[in-house]
């Protein structure tokens, strides 16, 4: 097992600095393309929304023109 460090050197700081930034940045950097396709797929089912809607309207409407064409 290893023994911990007593005390840390200016470098070794400096060292441990860059590695949690580049960590942060990829982790800025995933979350932004999470958030991109998130919202990709918000847009998406939104349309998909609009389209059965319209759809459903309009079997609404065909239904009703035939029940009063033949009623």
């Amino acid at each position: 097992m290893q023994t911990m460090r007593e005390a840390w050197t200016d470098e070794r700081l400096d060292d441990l600095s860059e590695r949690m930034d580049r960590g942060f940045d990829r982790v800025d950097r995933d979350l932004r393309e999470l958030r991109a396709d998130v919202k990709s797929t918000h847009r998406l089912l939104i349309h998909v929304a609009v389209a059965m809607s319209a759809a459903m309207g309009t079997g609404f409407v065909g239904l009703a023109t035939l029940i009063a064409a033949t009623g």
